[in-house]
């Protein structure tokens, strides 16, 4: 099967409403949702012939007395035969189509709703349930599917049935059809304003759930923790009251709905009850006729359980309209980023951070008027203590977040006004932890350049010495690496990522703690290799190991947002200063014995 083509989200996101929301895919595929709707109503309107069909061959039996070898009950008996048959064709036809339509719309509901999630700014993705977020996208789908296949198979053919029902039963008795109008007309606004009062609760519910699918998967991906603590019966115990809290929310949703479907089935009986009596009361009277008994009889029938299915399904869709509703709260907020559509041209790999401000809700200010200049090549180290403000510099570099006054430039160009795509494509980033797809190596590796060749996957993994362990593995490349690379050691997962960059080729290298999962012979493999890739390159570097600056062209001294210290690691630590301080603090190692006395 060919995969489906990602279609392209506006950064304004999708329409907020849900039924909006809904509309917006019935109109991407106007012709496929046009012609199951055709297909599913003549398949109910054949339904309703068929009762009027059952009605002329009782009226033929009837008629012909004591004569039956003259009865002329052969075209009524074809024409009811042939209209089942028509019937079944049409409701094939519409279930082929159907499965089509509804399966490639909720295709593309997820994975625009994915694409719009991924352009939240990171700071998003810290306030929210990873595994919450992919179940909410899992569960608009199904919700979806849900509502387009009700719609289709539990809305449209009942609805037909009393359009059907009215006009042959005017064809009867028009009192007949104006009483059903009417009775089927206050049940429906009893059920529907029911069913509008318990929308809050089927909110609830929904929010609950999405809350507990993302508990059980932070507890699942802190699974290493919860046993190096011994916290599996407090894990187990914290996860019994969230799910006790989605049971209770469950439960009232769930006992509204059978208020519903009590208050529906009284008021249809009444309905059923009083039309068959009605008719058999009018062929005592002789003004119907026994096959007028059996038509009325039928489609009052139908019209009970297809009202039901009807009633059923609307509370049914307040349910997953309240699902949907609360993904696109979640989801579908505005991006904290805009997303210009012109690219970055860059050509040199000038950094300028001009008198920059930012910091995080409820904090304090990380950079208050901050300026910093990295020329085009040069190969900047940012060190400092924890909370200096390092790890938000480079992330502002790459735009995870933006600036709340001055403004970022490279080569000029303020990043702001660029596509955030077109500036990630010049950036290759190794992070402290490199975070790997539970997918082959060889994927792994090629996510730095996806057009690459696999000579320039292998080349790649030569540099950042790790093709030899990689052939060692049984399959090599195709070696799957698990969840976030769990079937690998850190180092392993490092040299990958390390890999990764050498493929990408940008002009602007960010190293965070490019070496830290590395043992010391492994660090000095790497740093030769890192040593050839930031030729010619704008690199700038965060690293707690001072000894992996030693050859930067400068070193940069952050503390509280502010440089404090800024100059070649040569001069700094001739200074005295902070780096020099540093440096020693390392050099010496942190275990000597304390003095005597001290």
């Amino acid at each position: 099967m060919n995969a489906p083509a990602v279609a392209r989200v506006d950064a304004e996101g999708l329409p907020s409403r849900p039924l909006a929301f809904l509309w917006h895919y019935v109109c991407a595929r106007p012709w496929h949702f046009g012609g199951l709707l055709a297909l599913v109503v003549s398949a109910a309107i054949c339904a309703v012939a068929v009762q009027y069909g059952m009605k002329l061959l009782v009226d033929a039996m009837a008629e012909s007395g004591g004569n039956r070898a003259g009865a002329d009950v052969w075209f009524p008996l074809w024409l009811f035969l042939g209209l089942i048959v028509v019937e079944n064709v049409f409701w094939r036809l519409g279930g082929w189509l159907g499965c089509r339509t509804v399966v490639a719309s909720c295709v593309d509901i997820r994975v625009d709703l994915f694409r719009y999630l991924t352009g939240h700014p990171m700071r998003y993705f810290n306030e929210h349930f990873a595994g919450a977020l992919g179940n909410r996208i899992s569960a608009v789908g199904q919700a979806a599917g849900t509502l387009y296949g009700g719609l289709a198979w539990k809305i449209v053919p009942p609805i037909v049935d009393f359009l059907g029902a009215v006009v042959v039963l005017f064809t009867v008795d028009w009192r007949m059809a104006v009483a059903l109008i009417g009775f089927v007309l206050l049940v429906a606004l009893l059920i529907t304003g029911f069913g509008i009062r318990g929308r809050g609760k089927h909110l609830r519910f929904a929010a609950q759930a999405a809350r507990v699918g993302g508990e059980l998967v932070d507890a699942v991906s802190n699974v290493w923790t919860i046993k190096a603590f011994s916290a599996r019966d407090r894990e187990a115990e914290r996860l019994a009251q969230e799910i006790g809290y989605e049971a209770h929310a469950q439960r009232r949703s769930w006992m509204y709905l059978e208020k519903a479907r009590m208050l529906h089935d009284i008021c249809l009986s009444l309905m059923a009850g009083g039309m068959l009596i009605w008719a058999v009361r009018s062929w005592l009277g002789g003004t119907v006729s026994a096959g007028d008994v059996v038509l009325v009889s039928a489609l009052t029938f139908r019209i009970l359980h297809g009202s039901r299915d009807l009633a059923l399904a609307l509370v049914d869709a307040t349910q997953q309209i309240g699902a949907i509703a609360d993904t696109l709260r979640i989801i579908n907020q505005p991006h904290g980023l805009e997303d210009p559509e012109p690219a970055l041209t860059l050509d040199e790999g000038d950094i300028d951070f001009e008198r920059i401000h930012f910091g995080y809700p409820q904090r304090e200010p990380v950079f208050d008027g901050f300026s910093l200049h990295i020329p085009a090549g040069q190969k900047v180290g940012i060190v400092g203590a924890s909370g200096a403000g390092k790890s938000t510099l480079i992330a502002l570099i790459q735009r995870l977040d933006d600036v709340q006054g001055g403004r970022i430039l490279l080569d000029g160009q303020d990043i702001r006004h660029v596509s955030q795509d077109s500036l990630r494509e010049k950036i290759a980033v190794v992070p402290q932890e490199t975070a790997l797809f539970n997918r082959s190596i060889l994927e792994n590796i090629r996510y730095g350049r996806p057009e690459a060749s696999d000579e320039e996957v292998f080349e790649a993994a030569r540099h950042a010495f790790c093709d030899s362990f990689i052939r060692a593995l049984p399959e090599g490349y195709r070696t799957l690496v698990g969840e976030r690379g769990v079937m690998l050691s850190g180092g392993q997962r490092q040299r990958l990522g390390i890999a990764r960059a050498f493929l990408k080729d940008a002009p602007i290298l960010i190293l965070d703690e490019a070496t830290s999962a590395l043992d010391t012979q492994s660090e000095a493999e790497i740093q030769d290799a890192l040593n050839q890739l930031i030729q010619g390159r704008t690199v700038v570097a965060v690293a707690h190991r001072l000894s992996t600056l030693a050859h930067f062209d400068r070193i940069v001294v952050l503390r509280d947002g502010r440089i404090v210290e800024d100059g070649p690691p040569h001069e700094l630590r001739r200074r005295g200063g902070e780096f020099a301080a540093l440096w020693r603090l390392q050099a010496e190692g942190f275990g000597r014995p304390a003095e005597p006395g001290r």
